[in-house]
Formats: structure tokens, sequence, C-alpha cells
């Protein structure tokens, strides 16, 4: 039960500073991504100080052996570049351009009902949704045809 509440507090604080760095607002994101156009740079700071908070907080958090609530840490295993991590951050990143929200920032205003969250929700969720089925179908075929060879 710790650890549910204090991946809550961590997932409010996070929503928060996403409010108050204006990440919730999906003019303020076209904004600093319009460089030939509206230009705002005040965004750039919000994500400097969101690495610099990572990079401390890594920093403190390996000089442990263990985690706090967890018997290990949980760090990604894979090496390799293959078609998913490109093709992924590209739908994201042209989403974010297009919508102006990223998923955390989406999900942060939901309380304020705006259609344009809504619809933006609905199609992150349907867009998961969709890349769970094709992965899941993907990884079938895969091991059918390695059935096959056997």
């Amino acid at each position: 039960m710790l650890r549910i509440t204090i991946s809550l507090i961590a997932g409010l604080l996070f929503g928060l500073g996403l409010v108050i760095g204006g990440m919730a607002n999906p003019a303020k994101v076209q904004n600093f991504l319009d460089v030939f156009g509206t230009f705002d740079p005040s965004l750039a700071f919000v994500m400097a100080g969101a690495l610099v908070v990572t990079f401390v907080g890594y920093r403190i958090a390996f000089r442990r052996p263990t985690p706090l609530y967890a018997e290990q840490f949980h760090l990604p295993t894979a090496t390799e570049l293959d078609r998913r991590l490109v093709i992924g951050p590209a739908l994201f990143g042209v989403g974010w351009g297009l919508s102006g929200f990223c998923p955390g920032p989406a999900i942060t205003s939901l309380s304020l009902m705006a259609p344009g969250t809504l619809i933006f929700v609905t199609a992150m969720l349907a867009g998961i949704g969709l890349a769970r089925l094709v992965s899941k179908n993907a990884s079938h075929t895969r091991l059918e045809a390695n059935e096959g060879k056997a």
C-alpha cells in the first residue's frame, strides 16, 4: 500500500509540475515548436529543469544497492535499434506537434473537459490499443513462423 501511495504522490507532483510549467497548454507547446513563427522558448527551461532533476535523481538512486520500495531496479535491457523504437517516437513527435499534447499533460488536462483534450485522449487510447493489437498479432505470426521451421 505504501508503494501505491508513493506512486500516487509522485504522479500528482508530476502533473502539478506539468501544469505549472505550461506543458498542459497545447498553444504554448505548439508555439515552442513553431521555430519560424510565434516561437516561445520558455518550455526549453521546463525541459532543462526536468533533465537536471532526472540527472540528480538517478545519481542519488543508483548509489543505493536496491530501490527503496522494490527488490531490484528495473532497467531496460534492449540494446539494438529496431523498427518499433524508431516508429514509436516518430508517431509521438508528430502527434505532439499537431495537437500540442503529449500523454502526461493530456491526462492532466482531462479535468478541464475541453473538447480538443477529449478527442486527443480518445485517439491516444485508440492508438495504444491498436499498437498492442498489431504487436500481439506480429508476435503471434512470428511464433507460428518459427514453429513451422522446427
